[in-house]
């Protein structure tokens, strides 16, 4: 590999963002953080910063500081929410938040770290979608924002190649994290009919998740961009059934 490089990962203290902001620091490798909360553990290699990335002047602020301070070489943004309802419950508000959160802050970030990452000839963005881009009940908001991510991930993609710079996204099935357990309650029967709905025959884990993002940072990636990898079990194929 080359010289150590610098990924910021938003929601790196909970959920995929943990497991592969560990998976990175235990290769030698400097990680940034930023989310609603400061991760629970510390590393000479981990730096910490919380923000609230649903707002948006709190977001362009945090942006500024953080690529003051580092060189930010690879993105990744997995901060999301869900806000899970039928239509007839659905709210408009739920959907500018979301905008802002899945669409708006990855934006702000990218816009400040690019000028490095431009300057160096190398970045990589990876942004953490879901298969529910694809459609999924009670998630009107949820679903749009993600679906826009990919479009948006693909407009990135060809502006940014001559710079050096690649553009993807990691959508993933259902993964057993605190989203997840927000919905599902734990080890539930509910839980377990879902694995078994699952073409694999489980759910998948935040390891499966940053193995599969681990793949488009890699220097050796160069020549991937603006697609989109269904890290699900094969649920893209077959839904999840009731």
């Amino acid at each position: 590999m080359g010289e150590q490089r610098t990924t910021l990962i938003t929601g790196g203290n909970s959920g995929i963002g943990e497991a592969l902001a560990k998976k990175l620091v235990a290769r030698g490798e400097r990680v940034v953080s930023v989310g609603l909360e400061e991760p629970t553990w510390t590393h000479e290699l981990l730096a910490a910063y919380r923000a609230d990335l649903s707002n948006l002047e709190e977001t362009r602020a945090i942006a500024q500081e953080i690529c003051r301070d580092h060189p930010i070489d690879r993105l990744v943004h997995n901060a999301g929410v869900i806000l899970p309802n039928l239509l007839p419950d659905a709210k408009p508000e739920d959907i500018l938040m979301l905008a802002q959160l899945h669409l708006g802050a990855p934006m702000l970030l990218t816009q400040a770290a690019l000028e490095g990452m431009l300057a160096r000839r190398f970045g990589r963005i990876v942004f953490v979608s879901s298969r529910a881009a694809m459609g999924a009940p009670t998630r009107s908001a949820y679903s749009a924002t993600k679906a826009g991510v990919h479009g948006m991930a693909r407009t990135w993609a060809l502006e940014l190649a001559a710079g050096g710079i690649t553009v993807n996204v990691v959508a993933p099935g259902p993964i057993l994290t605190g989203n997840f357990w927000g919905i599902i309650p734990k080890d539930s029967e509910q839980q377990e009919r879902m694995a078994r709905n699952v073409p694999v025959g489980r759910l998948g884990s935040r390891e499966d998740v940053a193995h599969a993002i681990s793949f488009f940072l890699d220097e050796r990636s160069d020549f991937v961009t603006g697609q989109v990898l269904y890290v699900c079990g094969g649920t893209s194929l077959v839904g999840l059934g009731p």
